[in-house]
């Protein structure tokens, strides 16, 4: 392999033509979720008051996640944190390479949204007791109660992220990947 193609293939894992794209995507991402979490404890108190209602199915509580998706794997002590944030930041490397040699727009905006999300909730754990969660969705009826986990916008970002990159696979004329010629 000649030295350009050496460095061309190099440069893929770090950087690739949706990069600064994606980056942004990622910068933004992670601006509304501390910025939207900063509020909540320090303007709009929400830790001083009880469940604020803001539609008849979606209220604001605070709740500090120590594990990882909904809750699972909590973790107390100093090991845990730096094992989560250990798989967070490996994570994090290998949807950059993803992003790095992305195709499309929408995946490169997919990936900076699952980015952002998980370094805003990676902020999280270095400054505070856990991931601040504050969004809580429900739907009551007389013969049936459902009661979603609380969230944050991190984890918005971060499903709707999935989704589309779900939906870029899946879409017709989506670019396929070529088989490697080496």
């Amino acid at each position: 392999m000649s030295d350009a193609v050496q460095r061309n293939a190099e440069r893929l894992y770090v950087w690739g033509p949706l990069s600064a794209f994606g980056l942004g995507i990622a910068v933004v991402t992670g601006i509304v979720d501390q910025a939207s979490k900063l509020w909540l404890l320090y303007a709009f108190d929400l830790a001083g008051r009880a469940r604020v209602a803001v539609t008849s199915f979606i209220d604001l509580v605070i709740t500090w996640n120590t594990g990882i998706s909904y809750g699972l794997l909590p973790q107390q002590g100093v090991i845990g944190l730096w094992a989560l944030l250990a798989f967070k930041a490996a994570a994090v490397v290998f949807l950059w390479i993803w992003l790095a040699r992305a195709s499309s727009r929408l995946t490169a905006a997919a990936l900076g949204l699952i980015i952002g999300g998980a370094l805003g909730n990676a902020i999280d754990r270095l400054h505070w007791p856990g991931v601040l969660d504050f969004v809580l969705f429900h739907v009551q009826t007389a013969t049936w109660n459902f009661s979603w986990y609380v969230f944050n916008l991190s984890d918005v970002a971060i499903v709707a992220g999935v989704v589309g990159l779900l939906y870029d696979s899946l879409r017709v004329g989506a670019p396929q990947k070529r088989p490697d010629p080496g």
